[in-house]
């Protein structure tokens, strides 16, 4: 499965004394989820910072990758080298102990890796990463109960590599640090080559004191370097990043999920067969008119099923959406399988689904036109507007004002404002006119002919039993959609808020087909039983079935936002709700579009084949 591991990212051979450069990604914390430039803080810095080249998907998401002063030489071991000596002013020394506090993390990249900290695993036998090293520790001394704050000043690299067997070249494999904590002495100060005291092979025993940090305090910042052989392939060297926990639970969650689908299926097939049968037989067979007068069930609401429903328009639009985004996943997820969106291909994610989402608005502007005429609607271009306009403004909007909290916290993971403008320019410079072109090619075929006649007057609905009413059959409906991929959700979530990797696709796409049939299932099944008890307002009920299960993810990601995170800040709680808010609101245009196909479908499907006189 490694022939397509990374299309884009050639393998670099490194000779022995090629010269090394480490990358400085953003700092970054699973407490706060505001991240910021790493030299906010008083580390380092190079002569001159040079910004590398970013993708759309980076700077959305707030990575900024910098020079840094930690430079060294391929297999070359070096003891002891000195990056720089830091002063802390008052400012420096608060924003290094808020960083403490809050548990932030420094992330460095090598040749395309992240540096990892390895921590043991329980069972002990595998090692995990976890992402960057702690930009320090709180403590107290023997004696003292006052509490300190103490950096990690000194940084023990090792850098795995795999040997080339015929000729000298290594490839790059692995990228370790072991942070310490050490109160550096030294005689005289000559920048670079100044030799420290404190500074041994092994740094860890030589029983020096924590640095600690507060105001006026000097910091000496150092590094080690050495170089590993190793077995690993350059082909394989994400594997120990990308170690998910556990593939049981995705199967049980898989298998969970197709338990739920296999009995909407058999509820399903037990309804076309049985019932829609003896019914479509039985009123074929009535012949005589005095029986035809006394007809049951759904085929008396046969006059009024196709009757377009109130607020019309906005269900095209809403429809409209849902197909975009649906076209969106499919082909974000098609990526993903083939391996071109992997964690190592940073921001490509974000990238992939911006820029498909922009040029999905043909889907989206088609499938809203068609149903707009068939509902007899003739204002096609303000419902082009409309389909172009509502969604992405509302997510815009909710998206401007999270911008404009995070930009208020100084976080590096504000959007610019060119990105924003570039944002626009996509929108308004692709995707609008793309919804008009969908629209308009939509628009110019024959409508879609009703299988049955609409009456000129709507008939009565009887009253409904409690279980049937509108409210609490749309409640019922979502929540096996939502069982369905609730334990994957738990792992999306984990990878966004909890700063891991999401690389398990495969699975990820089998819980997207199922999320399709439960979806297409549960509408169906309800809307046969609504049919049968004579109320044919169907439109919005379908859509409205299926995308309730969105109401479910959102109560699920407040359940989720107590138990498993450790927010505290009101900013990072706002913004987690945004961002929660705005994926729920997505999910329940794609459920919903999901949900109306597969009822329109049936509809028309068992009105066309009883014959009406």
């Amino acid at each position: 499965a490694h022939s397509f591991y990374l299309p884009g990212v050639a393998p670099r051979d490194f000779q022995v004394g090629d010269p090394l450069q480490v990358k400085v990604n953003k700092l970054s914390s699973t407490k706060t989820q505001l991240p910021y430039d790493y030299y906010f803080l008083k580390y380092c810095k190079p002569q001159k910072i040079i910004n590398s080249a970013e993708n759309l998907g980076e700077v959305l998401r707030g990575d900024r990758i910098e020079n840094s002063v930690y430079t060294f030489k391929m297999r070359e071991e070096r003891i002891c080298q000195v990056g720089c000596r830091q002063k802390l002013d008052a400012e420096a020394a608060k924003n290094f102990k808020e960083m403490i506090d809050d548990e932030y993390r420094v992330n460095m990249i090598l040749d395309n890796l992240p540096v990892a900290v390895i921590r043991q695993r329980r069972d002990g036998h595998a090692k995990v990463y976890e992402h960057g090293y702690r930009v320090g520790f709180k403590g107290k001394y023997s004696g003292t109960n006052e509490e300190k704050y103490f950096i990690h000043n000194h940084l023990s690299f090792k850098v795995m590599y795999h040997k080339d067997l015929e000729t000298d070249v290594a490839r790059i494999v692995g990228f370790e640090v072991t942070p310490h904590s050490v109160a550096h002495e030294y005689k005289e100060w000559k920048d670079q080559d100044t030799q420290v005291v404190t500074c041994t092979k092994n740094i860890a025993q030589s029983g020096t004191p924590p640095q600690e940090v507060d105001t006026d305090k000097e910091v000496v910042f150092t590094y080690d370097v050495t170089f590993e052989k190793s077995d690993i392939k350059w082909a394989s060297r994400w594997d120990t990043y990308l170690l998910m926990n556990d593939d049981q639970i995705h199967w049980f969650s898989i298998i969970n999920s197709l338990m739920i689908v296999l009995f909407l299926s058999g509820m399903v097939a037990m309804i076309m067969m049985r019932t829609l049968y003896r019914d479509i037989a039985n009123y074929n067979q009535l012949e005589t008119q005095d029986e035809a007068q006394e007809e049951t069930g759904w085929k008396l609401v046969h006059g009024d099923v196709f009757r377009p429903p109130l607020n019309s328009s906005l269900l095209c639009v809403y429809v409209g959406t849902g197909v975009q985004i649906f076209a969106m996943t499919l082909v974000t997820m098609m990526f993903a399988l083939l391996g071109f969106l992997s964690p190592s291909n940073r921001g490509g994610l974000m990238t992939a689904m911006v820029l498909l989402w922009v040029f999905m608005g043909l889907f989206g502007g088609y499938s809203s036109a068609r149903l707009y005429k068939m509902f007899k609607g003739t204002e096609w271009k303000k419902n082009t507007l409309k389909t172009a306009f509502m969604f992405p403004g509302i997510l815009f909007s909710i998206f401007f004002v999270l911008n404009a909290l995070i930009w208020g916290e100084k976080s590096s993971g504000a959007v610019p404002f060119g990105t924003m403008l570039a944002l626009m320019l996509l929108w308004f410079g692709i995707s609008v006119p793309l919804v008009f072109v969908g629209s308009y090619l939509g628009f110019k075929k024959p409508p879609m002919e009703d299988p049955v006649k609409t009456n000129k007057i709507p008939r009565q609905i009887p009253e409904q039993a409690w279980y049937m009413k509108p409210i609490f059959s749309i409640l019922i409906g979502g929540i096996l959609p939502f069982g369905a991929v609730f334990i994957e959700l738990f792992f999306i979530l984990t990878s966004i808020w909890l700063n891991q990797f999401y690389y398990i696709f495969g699975f990820l796409f089998i819980v997207f087909v199922i999320l399709i049939i439960t979806c297409a299932e549960i509408t169906i099944v309800l809307c046969y039983f609504q049919l049968c008890s004579e109320d044919y307002h169907w439109w919005w009920r379908s859509y409205l079935t299926a995308g309730s299960s969105a109401l479910y993810l959102f109560l699920y990601s407040i359940f989720y936002f107590f138990t498993k995170l450790e927010i505290t800040k009101l900013v990072s709680g706002i913004l987690y709700f945004g961002y929660m808010l705005i994926g729920s609101y997505a999910f329940f245009v794609l459920t919903g579009t999901i949900g109306f196909y597969a009822c329109f479908w049936f509809v028309r499907k068992i009105y066309s084949s009883v014959k009406i006189d």
